[in-house]
């Protein structure tokens, strides 16, 4: 908590040192400006929303209704599907046992999408890596079996295919190639026998925060298939695609013009609109049940992907912008929203026809920070005032 006060305090100081003697943009004022501003040769003709979040009234549009490339702002979508349709309080355990009959392993996941596929990475942030799990399996079948790892059969239920791939490449470069066969959950019940290790993962609203803030693609790939499953929708890419646009219909927002290829955004074929995500980070805002999302959001010049942006950007803004950003090479996004004076402004920008490489897509980010740094100001409270009676 400290080293967050820290770092924000640095970044305030960073922003009155720099922060040039410019007002915020009224809401009046704001269309011919970003009209302006949004001419940039580095943005490439990008969609726009700016809305007002107390009236919902749309400020400034740009090409709103065109569909363009979400790139990790498609993110938002998993952040809302795992709210409604996963407990934010519920974690996710995998055990595994050697089994009740001879030469059996037996693995009761229930599709953690928290366990790391690298040891290195997990170390660091102190999660528990699938390697880790596979080790302390091997050492376990070998010590009862007297060192030998022919003849084996692994039982296993609620883990991901990805996962049981990588489990069989580890075990096959130690010489272990056990036989692999996916049983019930019941089953993993009744063929149980000595715990060999164990793994409880963080509660959802912790994945979700880390997902939100570092916009990790795995957890967020996951967090989507098992909010489609909770939903009753498929647990593959379809049903996370059902279960989307399930969410906008729900909300009445239409969703004609989603498609959906992953949860992450990873695909350059995912497609969405600024107005269909505005609107959605609209009501979102609206209701208490999504207030986690909001607040996982990385924020300006402080948290996440939007640390180091916005300091010499528009130092205005810095502490100011809540927002899930978005990067694939030749598209550069950010959508949440800002404060501005008397109000918070929801908006989102998508920047999809840009050119590639990391030089264009700095220069990208620059011009939306310096965009949004024209309405950024702390909201300052309105203070009434009883009258006095004249003596």
């Amino acid at each position: 908590m400290r080293a967050k006060v820290g770092i924000f305090l640095l970044s305030l100081s960073i922003a009155l040192s720099l922060a040039p003697a410019q007002a915020a943009l009224s809401a009046g004022s704001i269309p011919a400006v970003f009209d302006e501003l949004l001419k940039s040769a580095v943005l490439s003709n990008p969609a726009m929303v700016l809305i007002d979040g107390t009236t919902g009234q749309i400020v400034y549009e740009k090409n709103s209704f065109s569909q363009r490339k979400p790139a990790s702002v498609m993110k938002i979508f998993a952040g809302v599907a795992t709210l409604k349709y996963l407990d934010p309080q519920s974690s996710f355990v995998t055990n595994i046992s050697l089994g009740v009959k001879d030469r059996t392993l037996v693995i009761s996941g229930s599709y953690d999408p928290w366990i790391s596929l690298d040891h290195r990475v997990a170390r660091k942030m102190k999660r528990t890596s699938l390697p880790y799990l596979a080790f302390n399996s091997l050492s376990a079948v070998k010590k009862a079996n007297n060192g030998s790892l022919k003849k084996i059969t692994v039982l296993y239920s609620g883990l991901y295919s990805q996962d049981i791939s990588n489990l069989k490449k580890f075990w096959a470069k130690r010489g272990f190639k056990p036989m692999m066969r996916a049983i019930t959950a019941d089953e993993v019940l009744l063929n149980s026998g000595t715990l060999v290790v164990s793994d409880t993962s963080p509660q959802i609203s912790q994945i979700l925060d880390y997902m939100m803030k570092w916009s990790e693609n795995n957890l967020a790939e996951r967090l989507a298939r098992l909010s489609s499953r909770a939903s009753g929708s498929a647990f593959n890419s379809q049903g996370v695609s059902d279960t989307f646009i399930k969410i906008l219909t729900d909300l009445k927002i239409d969703a004609s013009k989603l498609t959906v290829i992953d949860g992450s955004g990873l695909s350059k074929e995912n497609r969405i609109t600024a107005a269909m995500m505005g609107e959605l980070l609209y009501k979102l805002r609206k209701d208490e049940k999504y207030k986690l999302l909001y607040e996982s959001m990385p924020v300006s010049g402080v948290s996440g992907t939007l640390r180091s942006r916005f300091l010499t950007t528009a130092p205005q803004a810095i502490g100011l912008v809540r927002a899930k950003t978005g990067t694939l090479n030749g598209t550069v996004t950010l959508a949440g929203y800002i404060e501005s004076i008397d109000r918070e402004y929801v908006f989102v920008t998508l920047a999809d026809e840009i050119p590639r490489g990391t030089r264009a897509n700095s220069k990208a980010r620059a011009a939306i920070d310096r965009l949004l740094g024209r309405i950024a100001a702390p909201i300052t409270p309105v203070i009434i005032s009883e009258a006095v009676p004249a003596p």
